[in-house]
């Protein structure tokens, strides 16, 4: 294993990682369903994007329905 010429000290280390960090997504509000969802992608509770009914989208409803789950 190689050996380090110059070691940094813990607080450097730390000082640089300190720009890693999670981002909390941005949420918008479904105009049709009025569920939260992302921007610009499509509701998965009601399978809407831009107005228009996506028809090959299978929503979370659907999906639970098939497991015989309930939905919240």
């Amino acid at each position: 294993m190689p050996k380090v010429k110059h070691r940094h000290s813990k607080a450097r280390g730390r000082k640089r990682r300190t720009h890693y960090k999670a981002v909390e997504p941005a949420m918008g509000v479904c105009p049709e369903c009025n569920k939260p969802k992302m921007p610009h992608r499509i509701c998965l509770y009601c399978g809407y994007y831009k107005a228009v009914k996506l028809r090959h989208f299978e929503t979370i409803e659907e999906r639970e329905s098939k497991r015989g789950r309930k939905v919240q």
